[in-house]
């Protein structure tokens, strides 16, 4: 008889390589059956979203994702794939389609509201972004290059990345993932293995393998709630633009300010809180009600909602003399339905 084959394993025991064959096989079992109960899960919400917008010339047709979030027929998508859209349709893996009317989007989160005329949809469960951590499992489901509910998993790459919308404003709180995603896979569900969607596939990196990105559900939470409520997301407008620049370190030094960047003031539009408030073109805003304001995405992001119709305090340096100017912010998206 030949001598029999043995292996020292990790933890330095002998092993056989039939044990070692039996334990990946368990393994990917496991991660295996992982994969499976979020795709029964969550698979049957998953929509599969054909638009036609008119263009100039002739009419435009796309297609997309998305997955309803309550019975009734609500359903969560991509701004971009349904805004402008004169037509939506959507089709469920069961062979149920329906044609869906948009409730509200918001192109500066890319996120879109729709609805058909069902009662009894399957319902994806929302989770949370707050307390992923890179590495875990993520799982996408959508409709690349049409290809109804096609699957593709991996891990969270990083969190907290920033995107910027076709808009041009950033997105924050984004989550990169390693899972596949293709033209199509816009406004599918990226859920976590309890089956919870944890975000809305949005963008890849054309050219790039494995980098791919999407809203967090947190913030789709919000916009929904936003949509539900007003028709559309509220946001404050003082009635200024501006790019970030560099502070100058005399101006750091002579006026105690503990930062390097700054907004400066481009234009101020005419009758707007800004004018009013005295705010005028090359001024450079360092500050909004006592926080910092390092660029103009920062400012950005503090003229939320909460500050409409609320006085608030520009903190402004000019010709080397720092300012403090009163203003009351109105509500960006008012007369814009």
């Amino acid at each position: 008889m030949g001598a029999r084959q043995s292996f020292v394993a990790a933890d330095g025991n002998l092993a056989s390589p039939s044990v070692s064959a039996q334990t990946d096989a368990q393994l990917l079992d496991a991660y295996s059956r992982t994969i499976v109960s979020v795709v029964e899960r969550v698979g049957p919400a998953v929509g599969f979203i054909t638009v036609r917008k008119r263009g100039r010339i002739r009419e435009q047709r796309g297609s997309g994702s998305g997955f309803a979030f309550t019975p009734d027929g609500y359903l969560l998508t991509n701004s971009h794939v349904v805004h402008g859209a004169s037509r939506i349709h959507v089709a469920f893996a069961d062979g149920r389609e329906f044609d869906a009317d948009l409730v509200g989007d918001d192109p500066d989160t890319d996120l879109a509201v729709i609805r058909v005329g069902a009662h009894d949809l399957a319902q994806a469960a929302l989770g949370t972004a707050r307390n992923l951590k890179p590495g875990q499992i993520a799982v996408a489901i959508g409709n690349p290059f049409g290809f109804q509910n096609t699957v593709t998993a991996g891990v969270i790459s990083a969190l907290g990345r920033s995107l910027r919308a076709q808009t041009g404003r950033l997105m924050d709180d984004v989550i990169q993932t390693d899972a596949a995603l293709n033209p199509g896979n816009s406004g599918g569900p990226l859920c976590d293995s309890a089956g919870e969607v944890i975000g809305l596939n949005t963008a890849i990196i054309p050219g790039a393998q494995s980098i791919s990105f999407a809203t967090g559900i947190d913030t789709a939470r919000w916009v929904v709630s936003q949509l539900f409520a007003h028709g559309r997301v509220r946001r404050a407008f003082i009635g200024a633009s501006g790019a970030t620049a560099a502070l100058p370190r005399i101006l750091q030094r002579a006026l105690s300010l503990d930062q390097a960047s700054c907004v400066r003031v481009q234009e101020v539009h005419i009758g707007s809180p800004a004018h009013t408030a005295g705010l005028q073109d090359g001024d450079l805003v360092v500050g909004l009600d006592g926080v910092n304001v390092a660029g103009i995405d920062e400012l950005r992001r503090l003229l939320d909602a909460s500050r409409i119709g609320k006085l608030s305090v520009l903190r402004v340096v000019r010709r080397n003399r720092l300012l403090h100017l009163t203003l009351t912010p109105l509500d960006g998206n008012a007369g814009r339905d």
